[in-house]
C-alpha cells in the first residue's frame, strides 16, 4: 500500500468542522473519494450550516478594532505597492514606444536598455511579491490568525449554548407527556 504524508493513498481527506481553518463549502473539492472518483461538491453531513447569529459574530469582528488595524496595515501596503509597480509598468511601455531609439541604445554588446527594463520588470514583480509576503507575515498573519480564532470561539460557544437549549427542550418535551397523564 502506497503512502503520502503518513496518510493511506485511498483515504478520504476529510477536514474537522472544529478547525478554524476548515472551510466547509471547499473541503473535497477536487479531492478523490477513496474510489478514484472526485468527491461530492457539497458540504459532508453533520458540518452545522451557519445560522443568523453566526453572521452577527462576522459584522461584530468586522466592525472591531483588531480587524480595522489589519485592513490598514493591508491598505497601507498595498495601494503604494501597487501605484509604484502600475507607475514602473506604464513607464515601461510608454517609453517603449514614444522612444524607440532610447529603448535601442545598445548597453553591453547585444544587450539594450529595452531588454535591460524588461528584467527589470521580471526582477520588480518577484521583489513586489517578496515583500507582500514578508510584510503579511510580519504584519498582518498573526493578527487576523488571533481574529480567526476568536471568531471560532465564539461560535464554538454559541453553538455549545444551542445545544444546551436543545437538549433542555428535548427534556422538557418527554416530561411534558408524563404529566399529561398525571391529569
Amino acid at each position: 500500500m502506497e503512502k503520502h504524508d503518513g496518510r493511506d493513498a485511498g483515504q478520504a481527506r476529510t477536514g474537522d468542522p472544529r478547525d478554524p481553518w476548515y472551510d466547509a463549502l471547499a473541503s473535497g473539492w477536487g479531492e478523490l473519494d477513496g474510489m478514484g472518483a472526485p468527491a461530492p461538491a457539497v458540504p459532508p453531513q453533520g458540518v452545522p450550516e451557519r445560522s443568523a447569529s453566526a453572521a452577527d459574530i462576522y459584522l461584530e469582528v468586522q466592525r472591531s478594532a483588531a480587524f480595522q488595524e489589519v485592513r490598514r496595515r493591508y491598505r497601507r501596503f498595498v495601494i503604494p505597492g501597487v501605484a509604484l509597480f502600475f507607475t514602473w509598468y506604464v513607464a515601461y511601455v510608454v517609453t517603449a514606444t514614444t522612444a524607440p531609439g532610447l529603448m535601442a541604445r545598445p548597453v553591453a554588446g547585444a544587450v539594450n536598455v529595452a531588454m535591460l527594463s524588461g528584467l527589470g520588470q521580471f526582477l520588480t514583480t518577484f521583489l513586489l511579491t517578496w515583500a507582500y509576503a514578508r510584510h503579511a507575515r510580519l504584519r498582518r498573519d498573526r493578527a487576523a490568525l488571533d481574529l480567526r480564532w476568536t471568531v471560532f470561539e465564539q461560535k464554538r460557544e454559541q453553538d455549545q449554548k444551542r445545544e444546551q437549549d436543545q437538549r433542555k427542550d428535548d427534556q422538557w418535551s418527554e416530561q411534558e407527556p408524563a404529566r399529561g397523564s398525571e391529569r
